[in-house]
């Protein structure tokens, strides 16, 4: 065809479709029409239900061309890719003719469009990496001459149509940046096009020509291949880079993300080099020839409402693909398939500031940076004081260097990175008197408004900028060591930015105020475009990259398989502030699970108590010290007045505390039998564990009790079963029979053991009058209550301080953990003396760590700072917005059903129906990866692990609640 001249679609009407089926291929069916920009195609659906699909061709696809679809359908399904058969005519024959047209029927795929899926997980992006790849393997030994043909999608005349059809495109804005970057692409291209392979591909594998089928976690994942209409000769490359073009708009702020499509094709089909720079300029000019040939089509066929719908989606792959520059965006792909770069480092002669030689202090502004501690990261001049502490300790330049990710750039409540990976370095020099710039090697200078630049033989470009920069003979070549500018401060302290870039670098905006700095996942790039000016200045390097990945495979190495780890790919995490957790490039992320740190990660207050601490005595509980009488008054005085609780055994963990309180009341009763509910979690220690009965934590829990654990029915009001609020006399029936079965067995019930709310089951509130109940008759048949409060104790109930206290009672023994010492490993069981004094006929009781000097220091501190910090309060009224917020979105997304729980332990459970309740667990942990790339850390819990637990630290604000609940929002209206 010719260059530019576009198609106007076959004239057929859904009538005419119907009469051809008739006549063609004896089928009465009706037709509705499918969208195409050049053909016409219909599904004709049959009496009996079955559908197939007729294509019209545009008359411009000759036979030979249809017959090659045909062996390509069937070397796709030799090669187990998935593609509807063409059905044959009542001749026998594929094609079919009708008043002049060429005519095919086809099996109907069954599936849904990916096109309007919105999100794309990145396994789904993977999948369609691994499908091009298998397209490219089944067709690659295809020989046919209709293959060798002329068409406009051809990505070897992309350039050419889009000059051609450029024209069409009546905004005159985007006629020029489709225009230039078109020009950009093909120069990039121009350099590789020799070295392409060529071979037979489909040419069109986009998401508008896969259908998708539902997975468990409700994704659509790319099933089967349809529409073959661009089939032709083509380079291999273009197969991948038309289908990574056409992902981009399903997130289109984070064009970066189709590098899964890239990397999933290179590790099936790897690519040379030559492809591997291809690739993007490709996928730019299959966005720009996308956006002019819409409008073009518009322009000659302006009834095509197909076209006319895609003109949005179009323009939107070709922003997302314009949106990195192509030189960064070239090295990200070379990057990701492992191909190193080419440019080798800058080799200085010399050094660049010979004066200030051994006067540079380098200033730490790094994630885990001790300087910064108490939030102090958060404060808008923390560089500016890090500066000054520099220069006040005798440093005469400071230095933030390059490629160190900066926590002070750092962002909360935020779905997207901030930029903290600085591409240059900054020095602050304190005032004083002139200092010569030497040049490290042989160039050509230049300056303008931008800064100086030394343009070296060997591709490196040096940049300077600074206000007090006097520069020598601008526009002469340099020799090494010749000084090329003097920097100055007379009277204030000066800012010196250094950078060392590749001259095919693209421009970053500039900041008057210090270096440009790029988001984390554009590292990878700039690592290459870019150098650390480190060994121009005379100091080590401090350039970072993200090394979760290594981490993670260390991790591998050494860890059982039981050992659980959160996240497909998780971030490493090595700082806290409240409640924001911060992994090494700087990416913040609201936490809303751990309970542990119930004050908020790295409480000033317990650390400087744990600190001075160990620096005064590290002891036991045998010793005679104030801290551990305080401590257990303390705790006393937060039990209810007059409960006769008054007695405290401390030890390390809350399945130790668990393990003791079973102890305790095995020996206060001489009894041996414990009830436990069914669906619980209580330790992982020899008895906690074996009163543990969730068969997520252990699918064989309910099976291998020891005969002295007995399971009783959960009374879960959602779930259980008996539902709903008004349940609690039946299930105490049913332990009135559970506990009459015991004695008759001579298994006397010694302690009934809860969680106050249960926990495990992501915070759901027993049902009105059962805990009272259950209390009662346990201690009528001579047993012990004891309140698992290890999870939600402590002030997290916002309304009350302890969970058993929702239900209005006072347990026998009550077990606490978790957030104690906040992090630090502190457990406890509190009791009467009478209880505990039981213990004494099995020996004396003693924990090395619990009760030391340091963890009462710990959990006095921890007391001291939730009264201080009014958590209790805060848990009450934060709590009470998100689970009103998250009721608020049940209205509007069918998948969350109730939301449990109270003050800041809450349980959005997720259903596929509200009528089955069946568990949406699969979409639960989607969602809950999507939500981490959004800055959400949320994790799943329940038996059937399809409830979002939300029990975060309990200084939890107001902004970081919304934007948990926006997050979420934005989730299950785009996809996961």
């Amino acid at each position: 065809m010719s260059v530019g001249a576009g198609l106007v679609r076959p004239d057929i009407s859904t009538e005419d479709a119907e009469a051809i089926a008739r006549a063609c291929y004896g089928v009465e069916a009706a037709a509705t029409e499918l969208g195409s920009n050049q053909d016409r195609n219909f599904v004709l659906h049959e009496a009996d239900g079955g559908r197939s699909v007729l294509r019209v061709d545009n008359p411009v696809l000759g036979d030979e061309a249809r017959d090659a679809q045909h062996a390509a359908i069937e070397a796709y399904r030799a090669a187990g890719v998935r593609v509807p058969a063409v059905l044959p005519g009542l001749d026998g024959r594929l094609t079919q003719r009708w008043r002049g047209f060429a005519v095919r029927r086809s099996e109907y795929a069954e599936g849904e469009p990916i096109v309007d899926a919105g999100y794309l997980a990145p396994v789904i992006l993977a999948e369609f990496g691994a499908l091009a790849a298998a397209s490219v393997s089944a067709l690659v030994d295809l020989r046919h001459p209709g293959l060798d043909r002329e068409q406009m999608w051809d990505m070897r005349v992309a350039y050419d149509q889009v000059r051609a059809l450029a024209d069409a495109i009546d905004d005159g804005d985007l006629r020029r940046r489709v225009l230039s970057a078109a020009d950009e692409a093909h120069v990039v291209l121009a350099a590789v096009a020799s070295d392409l392979p060529v071979q037979p591909i489909h040419g069109d594998l986009t998401d508008d020509n896969v259908t998708g089928v539902r997975g468990p976690d409700s994704r659509l994942h790319p099933h089967v291949v349809l529409d073959l209409g661009d089939l032709g000769l083509g380079w291999r490359v273009a197969e991948l880079a038309v289908c990574a073009s056409s992902m981009l708009h399903h997130e289109p702020e984070r064009p970066l993300r189709v590098l899964e499509t890239i990397a999933a094709f290179h590790e099936r089909v790897p690519l040379r080099r030559a492809e591997a720079e291809a690739v993007w300029p490709l996928i730019v000019l299959r966005a720009a020839l996308l956006v002019a040939s819409g409008w073009r089509q518009l322009a000659i066929d302006g009834a095509n409402d197909y076209a006319r719908e895609r003109v949005a989606g179009e323009q939107a792959i070709f922003d997302a693909a314009t949106a990195v520059p192509l030189a960064e965006a070239v090295e990200h792909v070379l990057d990701r398939v492992g191909i190193a770069s080419t440019a080798g480092q800058p080799q200085p002669m010399h050094g660049l500031l010979p004066d200030l030689a051994g006067a540079l202090v380098v200033v730490d502004a790094g994630i885990e940076s001790a300087e910064l501690d108490a939030g102090r990261w958060m404060d808008a001049d923390a560089e500016a004081r890090l500066v000054a502490d520099a220069h006040a300790r005798g440093g005469d330049v400071a230095v933030l260097p390059y490629g160190a990710f900066r926590l002070t750039r750092a962002a909360v409540d935020s779905a997207d990175p901030a930029a903290t990976w600085p591409v240059e370095t900054e020095l602050h020099l304190v005032p004083g008197p002139e200092s010569r710039v030497v040049a490290p090697w042989p160039g050509d200078l230049q300056h303008d408004d931008a800064g100086l630049r030394l343009v070296g033989a060997d591709g490196w470009v040096l940049e300077l900028r600074c206000s007090g920069l006097r520069v020598r003979d601008p526009g002469t070549p340099v020799s090494a060591g010749e000084e090329i500018a003097t920097v100055a401060s007379v009277d204030r302290p000066a800012l010196l930015v250094v950078g060392l870039r590749r001259a095919d670098a693209p421009q970053l905006e500039r900041s008057a105020e210090g270096a440009a700095l790029v988001t984390p996942e554009r590292v990878p790039a700039w690592r290459r475009l870019t150098a650390d000016p480190a060994a121009l200045l005379g100091i080590p390097s401090h350039a970072e990259r993200d090394e979760a990945q290594d981490e993670l495979r260390r991790r591998e190495r050494i860890f059982a398989e039981a050992q659980e780890r959160y996240y497909e790919r998780p971030p490493q995490i090595e700082r806290g502030w409240r409640h924001h957790l911060i992994d090494t490039t700087g990416r913040t992320y609201v936490d809303t699970v751990n309970n542990v740190a119930g004050l908020g990660h790295a409480h000033p207050l317990v650390a400087e108590a744990a600190s001075r601490q160990l620096r005064t005595l590290a002891t036991n509980s045998r010793f005679l010290f104030r801290d551990l009488a305080e401590y257990s008054e303390r705790l006393i005085a937060l039990m209810p007045e007059g409960s006769a609780l008054d007695t405290v055994l401390l030890v390390n963990s809350g399945s130790e505390a668990v393990d003791l309180a079973l102890r305790l009341a095995q020996a206060a009763t001489a009894r041996r039998t414990v009830v436990a509910l069914r669906e619980a979690y209580h330790g992982w220690t020899m008895a906690s564990d074996a009163v543990t009965t969730s068969a997520y934590d252990n699918p064989f829990a309910l099976e291998t009790r020891p005969d002295w654990v007995h399971v009783a029915d959960v009374p879960n009001r959602y779930r259980g079963t008996y539902r709903g609020d008004d349940t609690a006399h039946r299930y105490l029936a049913d332990l009135d029979v559970d506990l009459d079965r015991l004695a008759a067995e001579g298994r006397d019930v010694a302690a009934f053991l809860c969680e106050s709310v249960l926990g495990n089951a992501g915070g759901v509130l027993l049902p009105d009058g059962y805990l009272a109940g259950a209390y009662e008759r346990v201690r009528a048949r001579g047993g012990l209550c004891i309140a698992d409060e290890v999870q939600v104790g402590f002030g997290r109930m916002g309304s009350t301080f302890w969970g058993f206290e929702q239900s209005g009672v006072v347990p026998d023994i009550v077990t606490i953990a978790k957030p104690m010492g906040n992090g630090f490993p502190i457990g406890g069981v509190i009791t009467s003396k009478r209880i505990a004094d039981a213990l004494s006929s099995q020996g004396q009781f003693f924990s090395s760590a619990g009760g030391s000097t340091l963890s009462c220091r710990v959990g006095i501190a921890v007391l001291d700072a939730m009264e201080a910090d009014g958590l209790q309060s805060n848990a009450r009224e934060i709590g009470d917005r998100l689970a009103a917020g998250f009721r608020e979105l049940s209205r509007r997304h069918p998948l969350i059903g109730p939301v449990h729980g109270a003050g800041l332990y809450l349980g959005v459970e997720l259903v596929r129906d509200r009528e089955t309740i069946e568990p949406a667990d699969a979409e639960a942990a989607a969602i809950c990866e999507r939500m981490r790339e959004l800055g959400v850390v949320v994790l799943t819990t329940s038996e059937r692990s399809n409830v979002l637990k939300v029990k975060p630290p309990l200084c939890l604000t107001a902004e970081s609640a919304d934007h948990v609940l926006a997050s979420l929002d934005r989730v299950l209206s785009e996809g996961w």
